[in-house]
């Protein structure tokens, strides 16, 4: 078992770091605060992150592959870390469509786990991940992909929450006449889902989702729907202040009475 290896928080960025471990044909697991890049010899050959629908969930909603299908190569393989090769080798799925679904889920998590290319969290040397190595991509094209991805779709809508917020439906816009596709995202909007959630419902990646999308905020058809804020209890207004000494405030409740000073009263009234 390796031990893990902590890489220290610093100013890098992760695709510095990413870079200097392709230059050194490392093996293992890069974490950042979005997901994990996983490294072979040097090359990216899987990504995960937990904003954009898995490999299963797009084999399975798209129907190319059933949910038992899935859960049986996990079961036989995972420990092994070769359940894309058991998905092959049983016959459940093509290689060719297992390695462009692959890819597909490879490079939308890698948008968000490199999109604010925050700073790294550490490195698991020799860690791999359950699915096994479909397909290596080398670390630069991985790179170049998410700079690529994040610059167009700054260009149709610069606004980046629209990535990972729920989303709403914007009342008064006409969304008549929309593209098929876009038609079909817009309905997948209901004020609860993300855009990784809305394309999973539509069995697509997670990027032409994010496409369109941002069209659809840019047209004035959805929008981020804005976390809750509690609201706090009013507090009571302080007493006001008088510049000048006064007597104490009245008690709430009345003092007790000098019963002797009653006492006395009353005998002195009887004798009169």
């Amino acid at each position: 078992m390796t031990t893990p290896t902590r890489v220290p928080r610093t100013d890098e960025p992760a695709s510095a770091l990413l870079s200097t471990l392709a230059e050194q044909g490392a093996t293992g697991a890069l974490s950042t605060e979005s997901g994990i890049v996983y490294l072979a010899t040097g090359h990216v050959v899987h990504v995960e992150s937990a904003v954009t629908p898995d490999l299963g969930d797009l084999l399975t909603h798209s129907g190319a592959l059933a949910p038992d299908g899935w859960w049986e190569a996990i079961d036989q393989a995972g420990r092994r870390c070769r359940v894309g090769r058991q998905l092959v080798d049983s016959g459940r799925l093509p290689v060719g469509a297992l390695e462009l679904c692959h890819l597909g889920a490879l490079f939308d998590a890698a948008y968000f786990v490199l999109a604010h290319d925050g700073p790294a969290l550490r490195f698991r040397p020799g860690a791999a991940h359950w699915l096994g190595a479909v397909r290596a991509v080398p670390v630069d094209s991985v790179l170049r992909e998410s700079r690529r991805r994040r610059e167009l779709l700054h260009r149709i809508w610069p606004e980046p929450a629209v990535d990972r917020a729920p989303l709403a439906r914007v009342p008064g816009p006409d969304a008549a006449d929309l593209p098929a596709r876009r038609g079909r995202t817009l309905a997948q909007v209901d004020g609860v889902r993300t855009a990784a959630q809305i394309a999973t419902a539509l069995a697509c990646r997670t990027f032409h989702t994010l496409v369109e999308l941002r069209r659809l905020a840019a047209a004035g058809l959805v929008a981020p729907v804005a976390p809750l804020v509690p609201t706090p209890a009013p507090t009571p207004a302080p007493a006001p202040v008088s510049a000048e000494p006064g007597p104490p405030p009245r008690p709430t409740a009345p003092d007790e009475p000098d019963t002797a000073f009653l006492r006395r009263l009353l005998h002195a009234l009887e004798a009169l």
